[in-house]
């Protein structure tokens, strides 16, 4: 078992004995922020769904599985979820704001709001032969469509290249003075930085097999196995920590072929198949990554280029990193609670799928380390899925210097 850590600005391979710099590059054009969107109800020319009210939704990948918290389900899923809610708008339940709220914290934790450590776990023996490439990626020989060193890039690249994807993260907070139900930030709460430089801190191959249908358990407590591996023993060292467990290809994790492509949630929730995880490295954020390339278009192959072999792959990724960044312990974090049809639903739920070069839709964003496809998230100070946000910052103690909190209705800059 090899491990690849990515501390502050470096690349260090233990397994090589390896360190250099990350690789980076000024791309020629960001991504461009799209137009506002069309009024609720009408984004995009989507109809909104429900994941929550009308529980019996027979579409709803989270439907009876509540762990499997900011769920994307497959494209034509998403589409017989919006058929089914319309079908059903009848029933009374109000089409209302896609405005976010607080959960109030869990723990004192509502968001990642420090510097970020995402920590990506190539869980399972059929990833196969490890190796490297020119860049300092971790190679597998059971990957046959080069997806691993693709996610290594993307999370290399966030907060590089003038990328402003990330940029909408940086308008929600947590913190004591941030009120339960509050759709806005007070000036002294402590909001998520802009992740400049990368977020990429480390890289591990746990070479144990994967089973064939991993329930949410155990990919927990995989979790929990790479908080041990990477020396995170302490509640303290993992309040800015997000594991991405990254099941190979040819294996169904949580039954996710045909229903889903990707979800997060924490170890301590309850409601994991199995139970909660014990973690005596306190309450971890996780994400169950699929080998979407498996589900082909479902999942997102050629959703935004031809052939786009990795759009999925990366819209998914990048699905669940929003969402942990701003909900890593479901619900504590930012979530719709209006009982609207937007229930329950995160900043990436509520934009996912959008159709590219539509108002809000999925697009290709261009960082130092290259070109993902990505979607768009939901943005409370400009009321629309954007795929760009400028920085807002806010001059808050013990947060990146020339920040100004920014209250709930335009961001900074």
């Amino acid at each position: 078992m090899r491990t690849h850590r990515y501390p502050a600005a470096a690349v260090v391979l233990s397994a090589v004995g390896v360190t250099a710099l990350l690789i980076g590059g000024t791309p020629s054009a960001t991504a461009t922020t799209p137009s506002r969107t069309p009024s609720v109800g009408e984004t995009a020319g989507r109809t909104p769904h429900a994941r929550g009210v009308r529980p019996s939704d027979p579409y709803d990948p989270a439907s009876g599985h509540p762990y499997r918290h900011g769920v994307v389900p497959t494209r034509s899923g998403d589409a017989k979820m919006r058929s089914w809610v319309k079908a059903h708008d009848s029933a009374g339940v109000p089409v209302v704001p896609q405005t976010l709220s607080y959960g109030g914290g869990i723990g004192g934790v509502g968001v990642l709001d420090g510097k970020v450590k995402v920590y990506l776990v190539f869980y399972g023996s059929q990833w196969g032969a490890q190796g490297v490439n020119r860049r300092l990626d971790a190679t597998f020989s059971g990957d046959p469509y080069g997806a691993a060193p693709v996610a290594q890039e993307m999370f290399k690249g966030v907060g590089t290249g003038g990328e402003r994807w990330s940029a909408d993260l940086t308008q929600w907070c947590d913190g004591p003075n941030v009120a339960a139900g509050a759709t806005g930030c007070p000036v002294g709460a402590r909001f998520i930085p802009y992740q400049s430089g990368g977020v990429l801190a480390g890289v591990w191959y746990d070479s144990a097999r994967s089973p064939g249908s991993a329930s949410g358990h155990q990919l927990g407590q995989v979790a929990v196995a790479a908080a041990r591996h990477f020396g995170n023993t302490t509640p303290a060292a993992n309040r800015q920590a997000y594991y991405v467990i990254l099941s190979p290809h040819g294996t169904d994790p949580d039954h996710y072929l045909g229903q889903y492509c990707a979800w997060h949630d924490s170890t301590a929730d309850p409601t994991l198949t199995g139970g909660a995880v014990a973690s005596p490295y306190g309450n971890l954020a996780f994400s169950n990554q699929p080998y979407t390339m498996d589900a082909g278009a479902s999942c997102g192959t050629g959703f935004v280029n031809s052939p786009g072999l990795w759009d999925g792959w990366t819209i998914t990724l990048g699905h669940e990193w929003h969402e942990a960044m701003s909900d890593p312990l479901p619900a504590g974090g930012w979530t719709n609670n209006t009982s609207s049809s937007y229930n329950g639903e995160e900043d990436a739920d509520e934009c996912a799928w959008l159709t590219p070069r539509t108002p809000g839709g999925a697009a290709d964003v261009a960082m130092g380390t290259g070109t993902f496809a990505e979607q768009s998230d939901w943005s409370n100070d400009t009321d629309s899925c954007t795929i760009a946000h400028p920085i807002v910052s806010h001059p808050v103690v013990g947060h990146e210097p020339g920040d100004v909190a920014v209250a709930r209705g335009r961001a900074a800059g």
